[in-house]
């Protein structure tokens, strides 16, 4: 699936995800978030309505 800009992981995690202005997509503002942001950002995998974004 593809990102649907719903924006949950902006919320959850600003530090690593923004959204695009233009087109509300969603893009990864660090390959490699700190390691005090792993269980916020596993907490945005989850929350992810369109299951765009993964962990591997």
């Amino acid at each position: 699936m593809v990102c649907i800009g719903a924006g949950m992981c902006v919320l959850t995690v600003p530090k690593v995800f923004d959204q695009s202005e233009d087109e509300g997509i969603v893009v990864l503002l660090q390959d490699e978030p700190p390691q005090e942001l792993e269980e916020a950002v596993r907490r945005a995998v989850t929350l992810c309505p369109s299951g765009a974004i993964s962990i591997s």
